[in-house]
């Protein structure tokens, strides 16, 4: 009981509603609640204070005549000099940024200066009513009324700081009414009591609806400040943040860091657990990162899988390296999804500001630059940003540019490696590999070119420039030569690829079945909803699909059952270990049988030596690729080779 009663008190003088049956707020929104009821008195406070002083005067005027008169200038000078100063004081708190948040401490002092102000006027009908002429005891009749009405218009929105203001008033002016017993100025008395009520109960109302509009005001900004999955400020409440610190490094030199954070392979659990997880999982993740926060920081979603952090008051970058190893260290145990355990990753990139920005824009393109150096880097890398990494990025924007140019200029070409049956020893199809040739700087591998086609998107005029020139190709070749032509992950998020197919089969007059599309594991669990639907498409055209790199991923035997593979290829790392490593020859020797029992076409990748070749002919493999059987060739020296040799023999066979 003595606990809740001092818990009572405790909200009644800081100005809390709730005291008066008003539904409880968490005290963040309370101290925001008292942030904007301050700021409304301030507002007022100066002019109140002005007529406070200026009343004061005008009573010691009305009073000059009296007995009481030298008392009543002491009383009028001592109201009007501390009236005039807590207005300027006022007046000086109306220049300085409005708080978001008030302590309760800063309320209790309001209530207690509205106590203090309201017993100044409280004496006034109590020491100098009675020794009064007539006209004087109208002044300070009029005086204590207006005095209420003020009080109650400055403290509208504070229930508690009106009561405290005139509740002094109220008991000042009826004691000086009715002492006399008169019947009129029981009469008055009355009316004042009456007319203080009226005043307090259209406080009380105005302050409820305060409340309810300030909670209402803080909820809509909350929503649009707020990620609602995981309730971390989102992008919009991030940007403020950023600009706040950047205000504050230019105003006083406080100097902070920001840290951008990124899930690695969030993708797969969201395709291999359902979206319904990968939320979960997001929401477990952002519990991690905010336990590893001080009290003052908060880490923000910006993104889907991308959080972010702004570390103020920064006094070395030791301290930013130190946060973003608890966050990677947070992930060091497995998250708990509908009973299965999920290990999570974290790259993340950070930011010194001003060594490495001074705008957001800079700030925010040099961490993105930073993290992407993080994620080639591998899961769990944390990277600072350097000064070589924006020339990286700017190499990498004028590459993208001039392989926008590449492809209008033609300077994109085929090589094509062949496929070898083993058991007929001849030449069954070859694969296309894209090559660039530029003007300046040479031949460019795939590994420069093709990420900065799939992040610019480029990917997709690329794709579609392959396929139509393998179809021209094809159509040269003899009818039982294929060519193979590899798909990306970020080529499946184009469902008009389909479409580019058929137009280029139509127009070659070739077959669908002598194209194969190769595709990865890495494809399969990507990110982009449309890959299975466009893989059903191309074997609904009649086209072969291949499973590159089988043995590599984490699921390929479940693509195996799932989908109708016309071959797998397996990854040339085991083929190279496979006369050396016995666990290796027999992942070789399984994979084989495996496919035999799916009635699924093999090729080994990479093979290189004769030993090799005789090793996976005794195995019964179907077909082989690599330098033993020949390297990545010109359309031109293809064109050669099958009409020199009609049965597509190769030496090495």
């Amino acid at each position: 009981m003595r606990t809740y009663l001092r818990s009572y008190i405790a909200n009644l003088f800081a100005g809390d509603l709730a005291a008066f049956g008003a539904p409880p707020t968490d005290e963040a929104l309370a101290g925001h609640i008292r942030a904007e009821q301050i700021s409304l008195v301030l507002g007022y406070s100066f002019g109140i204070m002005l007529a406070n002083a200026c009343n004061a005067l005008v009573l010691a005027v009305a009073l000059w005549q009296s007995p009481d008169w030298a008392f009543a200038l002491i009383w009028a000078a001592a109201v009007s000099s501390a009236a005039l100063f807590f207005g300027l004081q006022a007046r000086a708190a109306r220049r300085v940024a409005k708080p978001q948040f008030v302590s309760r401490r800063t309320m209790y002092r309001l209530v207690r200066n509205a106590l203090a102000l309201g017993a100044a006027w409280g004496i006034v009908p109590v020491a100098f009513f009675a020794n009064a002429s007539s006209g004087a005891q109208l002044v300070i009749t009029c005086l204590c009324a207006g005095m209420l009405a003020g009080g109650a218009f400055a403290f509208s929105t504070i229930p508690i700081a009106a009561i405290a203001f005139t509740a002094p008033i109220f008991v000042g002016t009826a004691m000086c009414l009715g002492r006399d017993g008169d019947f009129v100025y029981l009469l008055l008395a009355v009316l004042v009591l009456v007319y203080g009520s009226v005043l307090l109960r259209g406080v009380f109302v105005n302050a409820f609806e305060f409340r309810r509009r300030i909670i209402a005001q803080h909820e809509a900004e909350r929503t649009v400040r707020q990620d609602p999955l995981t309730h971390l400020p989102n992008r919009v409440a991030f940007n403020e943040a950023l600009n706040g610190a950047l205000n504050r490094l230019a105003r006083s030199g406080e100097e902070f860091a920001v840290l951008l954070l990124d899930l690695d392979r969030f993708k797969e659990v969201n395709d291999r657990f359902g979206h319904p997880a990968g939320d979960e999982f997001l929401v477990q993740v952002a519990a991690r990162l905010q336990r590893c926060t001080r009290a003052a920081e908060h880490v923000a979603r910006i993104g889907g899988d991308e959080f972010a952090l702004i570390m103020s008051n920064l006094t070395r970058p030791e301290d930013a390296l130190a946060i973003a190893e608890r966050f990677v260290a947070a992930f060091a145990d497995p998250f708990t999804i509908d009973g299965f355990e999920i290990n999570g990753m974290l790259s993340i990139g950070i930011v010194l500001a001003p060594r490495d920005g001074s705008t957001s824009h800079d700030l925010l393109k040099h961490v993105d630059i930073a993290l992407y150096r993080g994620k080639k880097s591998g899961p769990g890398t944390i990277c600072f940003f350097e000064a070589s990494d924006d020339q990286s990025a700017r190499d990498r924007r004028a590459l993208q540019r001039d392989l926008e140019q590449a492809i209008e200029a033609d300077q994109l070409f085929l090589v094509y490696q062949p496929f070898l049956d083993i058991r007929k020893g001849r030449v069954t199809g070859f694969e296309a590999l894209l090559r660039w040739q530029h003007p300046v700087r040479g031949l460019i591998p795939p590994s420069v070119f093709i990420p900065i086609a799939e992040e610019s998107g480029l990917i997709h005029q690329l794709g579609e420039w392959v396929i139509r020139h393998a179809c021209a190709m094809l159509a040269r070749w003899p009818d039982d030569i294929r060519i193979a032509v590899n798909f990306s992950a970020v080529q499946f998020q184009n469902v008009g690829i389909l479409q580019t197919i058929v137009d280029a089969l139509a127009e070659a007059k070739v077959a669908p079945n002598r194209l194969e599309i190769e595709i990865t594991e890495s494809m399969l669990i990507s990110k982009y909803g449309s890959a299975p639907a466009i893989l059903n498409g191309l074997l609904e055209l009649g086209l072969t699909v291949a499973l590159d790199d089988f043995g590599t991923g984490f699921s390929s035997l479940t693509y195996l059952r799932k989908l109708p593979f016309s071959r797998i290829k397996i990854d040339q790392s085991f083929i190279r270990d496979m006369l050396t490593q016995p666990d290796c020859a027999a992942i070789v020797k399984s994979v084989i049988g495996l496919a035999q029992e799916l009635q699924i076409g093999v090729v080994a990748e990479g093979v290189e030596t004769a030993d090799q070749l005789e090793y996976l002919r005794q195995t019964s493999c179907d077909e082989v690729q690599g330098y033993l059987i020949g390297r990545p060739m010109l359309a031109s020296e293809i064109t050669a080779l099958l009409d020199h040799d009609p049965q597509h023999s190769v030496h090495a066979a």
